[in-house]
């Protein structure tokens, strides 16, 4: 009894030694670097890289420090064109302002002349980076800070935090202000068999603001795996007024079968978006469910066509797509995810279908009340799933159907498995090499949070979506973002992730390797 009370004790001592050494606050100047998980993009002036973050205790003379030493990879130095550091001071968050110096890197050991003078507190310098335009976006960029140096010549090792220092590339499809417009939003995207990728979005001319409004559906295609794209071309705008007379919320598939793409998207002429559509079937009262189609892989579209009085229950107040992409079934059908608000102003997540390769097409009751935005895959043959936003937030929800919709079975992952802060996500079921075989993996792309839109991050479900193990999951982009997003299988190893930053669209690369563990 004797020997535990004292083991009992030791333990005790050494949990409050512990407890005590973490919780005492730093002896001396101290500086840590970290880096924040975001792509390098294409195409934009700054993409930050790393903060350095200098400690002075109280009682500390004020210090000068004029250079920092730092090195880039091989690879990095054949993509950066620019690199730039920024003074933000007392601010954590990056912002592009009291530039200290620009470098256009010649080697891989880079040496920044900063001349600052810092009192005793809290200070933080970020380091951003500007790509060539001839950077290939499946290379990465790896930059580390090894060393700080006052103006007395003494040097400062820093510290680093997290393991983030290995960056993806991208490129920013479309940017705000771009021909004058204010925001690019909700993305959409697919593959087509000459292995082309049609992304669609809203071009929100005056605002970021959604429906009604002045909003038309711009379209941007890439013939080389989404490295570089073709200029924007408009393909549904729904003509004058443009004011109040706004088309958009996208969705894309493509069909194999009739090689045709299929857009569909929601036209609110006046206020006939969510707050102002009404019971019934004209354009004048409730919001219209429009397509247009391209038969010839994007290069020129159809006029847009609205098939609401065809397949909207007129008790409804509005019916129309789920934004990002819809499907193929094995058997030829193409079904598209949708949305209604019932004669209660009750949302529902559902599906619009077509059994004749576009020609009619038809929907369902959904599976679960105060359900909005949704994407769809076929899991087996005939199987279908639902996977939904919920409005109840925290997770998402899920369902499925094996006779289109006319039944559905709530699954045993929803509103449990995938964590969700009330937005749209990303979800699609591509055949992709893993670990040099085939095999069906179920991708799903959100905002991996509860509360807020941040963290977006791509998940795979390698049994259908049966069940997520965390281990296959990868975080593209940590930043606070509208968080829509989409996915594509571009190659056997490679998928796309096209998604919203704050009024732009963003494409990168993502190796299968890097979320199929």
């Amino acid at each position: 009894m004797r020997k535990f009370k004292i083991k009992a004790g030791l333990a005790l001592l050494l949990l409050f030694v512990s407890f005590a050494l973490k919780a005492s606050p730093p002896k001396g100047i101290t500086i840590t670097v970290s880096s924040p998980v975001v792509p390098v993009l294409k195409g934009l002036e700054t993409n930050p890289l790393l903060r350095v973050l200098i400690y002075i205790p109280a009682g500390e003379k004020e210090i000068s420090f004029k250079k920092i030493a730092a090195r880039l990879n091989p690879a990095g130095l054949k993509s950066v064109e620019k690199i730039d550091v920024y003074f933000t001071d007392q601010e954590p968050l990056f912002a592009a302002k009291n530039k200290l110096t620009t470098i256009n890197p010649a080697t891989v050991n880079i040496s920044f002349e900063v001349n600052i003078n810092l009192k005793p507190g809290m200070h933080y310098i970020w380091f951003s980076a500007k790509l060539r335009e001839d950077a290939d976006i499946d290379s990465k960029i790896e930059f580390h800070v090894s060393q700080v140096e006052d103006a007395g010549a003494k040097k400062y090792a820093v510290t680093e935090e997290g393991q983030d220092y290995v960056k993806r590339l991208g490129i920013a499809v479309k940017k705000a202000g771009e021909n004058g417009i204010n925001t690019f939003r909700i993305p959409g995207i697919t593959t087509t068999d000459k292995g082309s990728l049609i992304a669609v979005y809203d071009i929100r001319y005056k605002n970021s603001g959604d429906l009604p409004g002045n909003i038309d559906v711009g379209m941007s295609r890439s013939t080389d795996g989404g490295k570089s794209w073709a200029p924007l071309k408009v393909i549904m705008d729904m003509g004058e007024p443009n004011e109040n007379n706004g088309v958009g919320d996208p969705a894309v598939l493509f069909d194999p079968v009739t090689k045709k793409i299929w857009v569909a998207a929601l036209w609110s002429k006046g206020n006939r978006s969510i707050a102002g559509s009404k019971p019934g079937l004209s354009e004048d009262v409730t919001g219209q469910l429009v397509l247009v189609s391209s038969d010839d892989d994007g290069l020129t579209w159809s006029a847009p066509k609205s098939i609401t009085k065809n397949v909207k229950d007129p008790e409804w107040n509005l019916f129309f797509n789920g934004p990002g992409s819809g499907i193929a079934m094995a058997n030829g059908k193409l079904v598209f995810a949708a949305q209604y608000w019932d004669e209660n102003a009750m949302p529902y997540s559902t599906l619009l279908y077509s059994n004749d390769h576009g020609a009619t097409w038809k929907t369902e009751d959904g599976p679960k009340p105060n359900t909005t935005e949704s994407q769809i895959i076929e899991t087996t043959p005939g199987v279908l799933m639902l996977n939904m936003r919920d409005n109840r937030g925290s997770f998402r929800s899920v369902a499925t159907t094996t006779d289109l919709g006319k039944t559905w079975t709530e699954h045993h992952t929803s509103y449990n498995a995938l964590q969700d802060p009330v937005c749209m996500a990303s979800f699609i079921k591509a055949n992709v090499l893993v670990k040099g075989r085939q095999k069906e993996v179920v991708f799903f792309g959100n905002n991996n949070t509860q509360f807020n839109r941040y963290n977006l991050t791509i998940k795979a479900s390698l049994d259908l979506g049966e069940s997520w193990n965390r281990k296959n999951e990868l975080l593209i982009d940590d930043r606070k973002f509208y968080g829509y997003s989409s996915i594509t299988k571009i190659d056997d190893k490679t998928i796309g992730f096209f998604y919203e930053g704050l009024k732009d669209l963003y494409f990168v690369r993502i190796p299968v390797s890097e979320i199929v563990k």
